[in-house]
């Protein structure tokens, strides 16, 4: 089983081959999603990275509010996103 953790305060500068190899010290990363604005196509500075359940939990306690490319990043796991209506 596979958990989604969301990964908050990167750096602009940061890439999915930066986020992936400091999870991957925790365990085997299954996906790195790096959310950019729509319009400018800017990293927006958060994003999702889903690996193994064991894997997760040590990178949540590992990670959270470590430095990061230049930021104390927040980590922890994902929450299903809430329905907003559309206009």
């Amino acid at each position: 089983m596979s958990k989604k953790l969301y990964v908050g305060n990167l750096s602009w500068s940061s890439t999915e081959d930066d986020v992936r190899a400091a999870f991957e010290a925790y365990g085997e990363v299954t996906s790195v999603n790096l959310i950019e604005d729509r319009e400018t196509g800017r990293p927006r500075g958060f994003g999702f990275v889903e690996m193994d359940d064991a894997g997760a939990r040590e990178a949540i306690a590992a990670l959270d509010g470590k430095e990061f490319g230049g930021r104390n990043i927040k980590v922890n796991e994902a929450k299903a996103r809430e329905e907003r209506p559309r206009w």
